[in-house]
């Protein structure tokens, strides 16, 4: 007899997380400017009678609803008009190419390889260096009315009413955002505070760790646009600065493992009200009196930052930067351009953007594919190199567009063209913003509908466009998988593992320095909110890793035990420090100098293979020492191994 097994209808790991919406709260602002942007130039369009041109200023503004993003007003400045310069000179080159065949291939070509380069700088570059392809994508492949810079001006205007309608409220709310950010801070410790001793630490400190990243961006970035030092920017960065010794005195109250007061978080919660409201003049901390060196540490730590918070005016010259610029400006227009001409992985992520685009151009070049340009712009936004994983981004642009193309299909099939357009992108242009942060099949199934309303604006083909819009999405993500994925051996290996390596090595540096005599506490947090900031990146990379099909993704999982473990080695050695400067006895040099070496054998073996192995591990000394949580999580992390 034989014996059936069932078949389990549960669907992989890996798929299930390309597919799981993010959360994210609704931006109702953006909704409200991605409406009125979209509609109103299609508006404008219609009533002179040139729709065409409002289509294309239209098209232009949803490249500006994609990218408004920030928070502060002077970023936004920076992340919505930089790229739609850089987009204008993008669309002016292909609609200069367009027509001229093999002249069209070698120009996309070009423009990819340095759209690939530019994107690896930051994120305004990555921004500019997309919304470059793209745009020249659209004007290699579109016949375009009216002369050659009208094109330009017209989608650059769009763009730009995005900008002028995200500033409108500036007046009203100048510093408001910054205020918030770093007020969003003092609760994201206070979360922390209250998670000591308990099993959510590791992911309360996970969020001070992108809380404090984003504070120290979105401030230091409005500090780059001032010549001087301005009080509120100076203040500002005082009372985040003055966050550091609470986070540093966490991981030591989390290490005695029982919880803290209730009245110690209310505390922090009471510091972040404070900040967002402005507020000036003596405050009292209904703080308990601290019963052992962790309780207070954490104690000293509030009532520094209550000071500080309360302060009208500290003295500039004491207020440095504990980060140093924010990445998306810290690096100046020379030293990125021999950055990026030096850097053997922005060359390896423009060639491999410029083997894809020049395939796919010389592709629909020979054979007659409608909307051919849909082909390349597909393979554009599946390989751009700094959004994640291409397995995944074609499997969400095929599965988005097609859930696009149902709504597309409904609108075209019974929405009269003229008036009525104005309508449905009004209805459909403010799902772009409140879908997009939920992930990017999501964010393709908001765009699709849009895009084909608006193309059909400019050349009228009705439900025509459906057919031919699926079969180049197809075929654009089949050459991102084959050119793009499968020919290059590195997209078959986690990054992870390397980036753990030097995670690793900086660990060890950050151990060695925090237990010197003469170390600088500004720089010895410094170092500390580095390799936070490192981590956290590496814990993004695991995220997209795993979004990958076996063996990736399976090999990537392998990694987390061992990301877990370093950033506990980060915070031992944060609370020995603390409790050395509460009166423990300090730790000797050769007790430092073991855990060292210890750490950088173990960067070392993490460069060997990409899959981890156990690491013996020999730390002997004294049990009481300070060092001892330390030297006890440092044997954890060389301890971990996963099955070949």
């Amino acid at each position: 007899m034989s014996r059936e097994f069932p078949i389990s209808l549960t669907p992989p790991d890996w798929l299930v997380r390309n597919l799981q919406p993010q959360k994210a709260p609704v931006n109702w602002a953006a909704a409200v400017r991605a409406a009125v942007a979209m509609a109103l130039p299609l508006a404008i369009g219609i009533a002179v009678g040139e729709p065409g041109y409002g289509a294309l200023s239209s098209i232009g503004a949803l490249s500006g609803v994609i990218g408004d993003t920030a928070d502060a007003y002077r970023l936004r400045i920076v992340n919505i008009a930089v790229p739609q310069l850089v987009g204008a000179l993008g669309v002016t080159i292909g609609a200069l190419v367009f027509g001229h065949g093999w002249v069209a291939v070698a120009a996309l070509t070009g423009v990819a390889l340095i759209s690939g380069m530019i994107s690896t700088i930051g994120a305004v570059s990555s921004a500019a260096g997309l919304l470059l392809l793209l745009n020249c994508v659209i004007g290699a492949g579109l016949p375009l009315p009216g002369q050659w810079w009208l094109v330009p001006l017209l989608m650059t205007s769009g763009g730009l009413l995005v900008l002028l309608l995200a500033l409108l409220s500036w007046p009203l709310r100048s510093g408001v955002p910054e205020r918030t950010a770093v007020a969003d801070t003092y609760r994201a410790v206070a979360d922390l505070l209250a998670a000591g001793g308990t099993g959510t630490y590791e992911e309360a400190r996970h969020a001070v760790t992108q809380s404090l990243n984003q504070s120290y961006d979105v401030v230091l970035a409005r500090r780059a646009f001032h010549h001087g030092r301005s009080p509120d920017l100076v203040r500002l960065l005082a009372q985040l600065n003055a966050v550091t010794p609470v986070v540093e005195a966490a991981p030591a109250a989390h290490q005695y493992g029982k919880p803290l007061p209730a009245a110690v978080p209310a505390a922090a919660l009471r510091l972040a009200d404070v900040v967002e409201t402005g507020a000036t003049g003596p405050l009292t901390l209904r703080l308990p009196a601290p019963t052992n060196e962790t309780a207070r540490a954490v104690d000293q730590a509030l009532r520094h930052a209550a000071d500080v918070v309360t302060g009208q005016a500290p003295d500039p010259r004491n207020v440095g930067d504990r980060l140093g610029r924010p990445a998306a400006l810290r690096i100046r227009a020379a030293r990125a351009a021999r950055n990026v001409l030096l850097s053997a992985g922005s060359w390896r992520y423009g060639l491999r953007l410029a083997v894809c685009i020049g395939l796919a151009q010389v592709l629909v070049s020979i054979i007659a594919v409608p909307r051919s340009y849909w082909v390349v712009l597909t393979v554009t936004f599946v390989m751009k190199p700094d959004f994640g994983s291409v397995f995944s981004r074609a499997l969400l642009r095929a599965l988005g567009t097609v859930a696009g193309l149902v709504v597309a299909a409904a609108v075209l099939s019974f929405v009269p063209p003229g008036w009525w357009d104005v309508l449905v992108v009004l209805v459909l242009a403010p799902l772009i913003p409140v879908f997009t942060p939920r992930g990017y099949g999501y964010q393709t199934a908001a765009i699709t509908p849009v895009i084909l309303v608006l193309t059909d604006t400019l050349h009228r083909q009705g439900i025509g466009l459906l057919a031919p819009r699926l079969l180049d999405s197809l075929i654009g993500c089949a050459i991102a998988l084959v050119a793009g994925y499968l020919l290059w051996p590195e997209s078959w290996h986690t990054r992870v593992g390397d980036r753990l390596a030097d995670a690793v090595a900086d660990t060890a540096g950050y151990v060695e320095y925090a237990f010197r005599s003469d170390a600088d506490p500004d720089a010895r947090a410094r170092r500390r909110r580095g390799l936070y900031r490192d981590l956290s990146s590496i814990r993004t990379e695991f995220q997209r890793a795993l979004t990958e099909p076996p063996p990736t993704g399976r090999r990537a999982a392998a990694w987390w035990p061992l990301v877990v473990a370093v950033e506990r080695i980060v915070d031992a050695t944060t609370a020995a420090g603390v409790r050395v400067r509460q009166g423990a006895p300090s730790p000797s040099a050769a007790e430092v100098a073991q855990v060292v070496l210890q750490l950088r054998d173990l960067s070392d073996r993490l460069r060997e293979s990409d899959v981890l192995t156990a690491v013996r591990t020999d730390l002997m000394g004294p049990s009481d020492s300070v060092l001892e949580p330390l030297r006890q999580e440092v044997a954890a992390a060389r301890a971990i191994a996963s099955p070949h």
